[in-house]
C-alpha cells in the first residue's frame, strides 16, 4: 500500500517539528523545502526534498522551487477521475494528500519602520506557496490543506483516529480548511496590492480598495439587539485596538468599539498637537466628545473632562493619554463608565479600577500619536474613502480679523479647540477655556442641522462657565445670529474657518460685542 505524503512548506515554522513527527508516526512519506526540510531533519526525520522528486534543483535563490508538475499534478489530480489517475501514474508522479504551507511575511516586512527598500518588499512576495494552498483548496475534497499553526492539532486528532488515513479528515473539516487557505492568499493579495499602490502609484487615496482582516470576533449583537455584529482586525501586525489588551471585565460591544475609536482618535490627536501638556482626558459618550482636557496632572486633566458634561458622561468610554495614576483611580471613583483605553495602569489604579467588574480597561502600549490615514466607509453601491487625521491647520497662517486680538495664550486654546472640534459630529460647536494648568471644554454641541442650534447646546451645558470662552466652529457662520447668541452668553473669542459670503457681516458683529475672532481657513466637518 503506497504511504500518504505531506509536502510541508513554511515560513512560520512554530509546531512544524511536531506535525512532521506526528506525520511520520502514522506512516506518511515528508516532502519539503529549503529550511522546512533542514528544520524537519535537525529533529530526526527522514524528508525528500522536493528537488529529488520533481528531479528539478531549486534555481534563482529559491524562487523557483515547487512550480512543477510532480508537485501540482500531485496536488491537483482527482483521485475518483480515472483520467487524472492514468495521466498522473503515466507521468511517474505520486499523489500529494496533506499541503501545510505559510506565506513570506509580506505584512510585517512592509509595516517595518524604516521601511524596508522596494528590493527588500519585492522579495516578499511569495508565488509558489499560494499557488500550493490555492491548488490543495481547489482539490479540498482528495487533499488537506493546512496554512497556519493552530490548525495542525485539531487536523491530527482527526487523522489518528483514522489510523493515519487522510479519509480521517472529514468533508466539512476539509471545506473549513479551504475556505480559510482563500482568505489566507486573498488576504495576503490585499496586502500586496494596497503596498504596492502605495509605492508605485503614490495617489493621495488608494486607486482601488482592498480591505483584508483577521479572523472574526462575534459581539453580543450590534448598535441594537436584533442586529449581528463582529469586529475583524486589520490583516498583519495588530494594531489600534486590534491590539489592545482588556482587564478584565464582560467582552466588548460593538457600540465599545465605536466609542473606543473615538476616545483614541482625539487623545492621539491631543497627544500630537498638545505635547506641552504631559496629561490629556477624553470623555467619549455615543461617539462624540462630552469632554476633553489637557493639564500638567491627570487627575486635573480628568476632572476638567468630566466638568464639561457631567451628566453625559454616565456611562462614557474614557482615554489617557499616560499611564493611569492610583490618584486618578481614586478621583474616578465609582463614577460609572463602560471603558477605559490608556497606555498602562499603575498596579493599584487597576485594581482600584478593577472593583466594579463590568468596567473594560484595555491597555494600548505604545499608544502612539495620531497620522493621516486612508479611512473608509460603506454607501449604497460602493465605497467613500478619505485621507483623515488630526486637523491640520496653518497656525502661523491664520488670521485674527477683528479689532480685538488674540494674544499666545488664546492661540494655545484654540488649537486644543480645533483638535478636539475635529471629532464632534458636525454641525459642530465647542465652548472651551483655559484652567489653573492647561486647557478643557466647558461645552459641547454636536451633530445639530443647525449651527446656532449647536451654539445654544454647548451654551446650556457649559451655563455660567461660558462667561469669557472661547466659542470654536467646525465652518463658517452663515448669518450673524451665532454671534449674537454666542455674546448673549458671555463668549469672547470665536475660532471658525471663515469663507462665507457673509464674513463681513459676521466680522462686523464680533467687533460690535468687542469678541476677538480667528479665522484658521480650515473646515473641520465629522459625519
Amino acid at each position: 500500500m503506497v504511504s500518504p505524503r505531506a509536502l510541508l512548506s513554511v515560513w512560520d515554522k512554530s509546531g512544524i517539528e511536531d506535525l512532521g513527527k506526528a506525520l511520520d508516526g502514522m506512516g506518511w512519506e515528508l516532502l519539503s523545502t529549503g529550511g522546512t526540510a533542514s528544520a524537519l531533519r535537525e529533529s530526526g526525520l527522514e524528508v525528500v526534498e522536493v528537488s529529488e522528486d520533481t528531479g528539478h534543483q531549486e534555481v534563482f535563490d529559491g524562487r523557483l522551487k515547487t512550480l512543477h508538475p510532480a508537485v501540482h499534478g500531485g496536488i491537483l489530480a482527482r483521485r475518483d477521475h480515472e483520467d487524472d489517475m492514468a495521466t498522473l501514474s503515466e507521468l511517474g508522479y505520486g499523489t500529494i494528500d496533506l499541503v501545510c504551507v505559510n506565506l513570506y511575511p509580506f505584512e510585517a516586512t512592509a509595516a517595518r519602520n524604516p521601511p524596508a527598500s522596494d528590493a527588500e518588499l519585492i522579495e516578499m512576495i511569495d508565488i509558489g506557496g499560494p499557488t500550493m494552498i490555492r491548488s490543495a483548496a481547489k482539490n479540498h475534497v482528495d487533499v488537506i490543506v493546512l496554512t497556519h499553526p493552530d490548525q495542525y492539532r485539531s487536523t491530527l486528532s482527526s487523522l489518528s483516529k483514522s489510523d493515519g488515513e487522510p479519509s480521517g479528515v472529514d468533508l466539512s473539516t476539509r471545506r473549513t480548511l479551504a475556505l480559510e487557505a482563500y482568505q489566507s492568499t486573498a488576504s495576503y493579495d490585499s496586502a500586496i496590492s494596497s503596498e504596492l499602490d502605495h509605492r508605485f502609484a503614490q495617489g493621495i487615496v488608494p486607486s482601488r480598495l482592498h480591505v483584508a482582516s483577521g479572523r472574526f470576533t462575534e459581539l453580543r449583537y450590534g448598535e441594537n439587539p436584533h442586529q449581528p455584529a463582529a469586529f475583524y482586525p486589520a490583516a498583519g501586525p495588530p494594531s489600534g485596538l486590534a491590539a489592545a489588551v482588556q482587564h478584565g471585565g464582560k467582552p466588548l460591544s460593538y457600540n465599545n468599539y465605536l466609542d473606543l475609536d473615538g476616545a483614541l482618535r482625539l487623545a492621539r490627536s491631543l497627544d500630537l498637537t498638545c505635547a506641552g501638556e504631559p496629561h490629556a482626558c477624553v470623555i467619549i459618550k455615543h461617539t462624540n466628545p462630552c469632554g476633553a482636557a489637557v493639564d500638567q496632572t491627570q487627575v486635573g486633566a480628568w476632572e476638567n473632562a468630566l466638568a464639561s458634561d457631567p451628566e453625559s458622561a454616565f456611562g462614557c468610554v474614557i482615554a489617557f493619554t499616560r499611564t493611569v495614576e492610583k490618584e486618578t483611580a481614586d478621583a474616578i471613583g465609582d463614577h460609572f463608565f463602560e471603558c477605559m483605553i490608556a497606555p498602562g495602569y499603575e498596579p493599584e489604579a487597576l485594581e482600584a479600577l478593577s472593583a466594579k467588574k463590568n468596567r473594560r480597561m484595555m491597555t494600548l502600549d505604545p499608544m502612539e500619536q495620531r497620522v493621516d490615514e486612508v479611512r473608509m466607509r460603506q454607501v449604497e453601491g460602493g465605497w467613500l474613502a478619505q485621507i483623515q487625521g488630526p486637523p491640520r491647520i496653518d497656525w502661523d497662517g491664520v488670521k485674527c480679523v477683528t479689532d480685538k486680538q488674540v494674544d499666545t495664550s488664546g492661540m494655545t486654546l484654540a488649537r486644543f479647540g480645533s483638535t478636539v472640534l475635529a471629532e464632534v459630529k458636525s454641525n459642530a460647536i465647542i465652548l472651551v477655556a483655559g484652567t489653573e494648568a492647561g486647557c478643557a471644554t466647558v461645552g459641547v454641541g454636536p451633530g445639530q442641522t443647525s449651527r446656532v442650534e449647536a451654539v445654544r447646546i454647548a451654551a446650556r451645558r457649559a451655563g455660567e462657565r461660558a462667561e469669557g470662552s472661547m466659542m470654536v466652529s467646525d465652518a463658517f457662520f452663515p448669518f450673524r445670529d451665532g454671534i449674537d447668541v454666542a455674546n448673549e452668553i458671555g463668549v469672547s473669542t470665536i475660532v471658525q474657518p471663515g469663507g462665507s459670503v457673509r464674513d463681513h457681516e459676521v466680522i462686523e458683529a464680533a467687533d460690535e460685542h468687542g469678541m476677538a475672532m480667528v479665522l484658521t481657513g480650515t473646515r473641520l466637518f465629522l459625519h
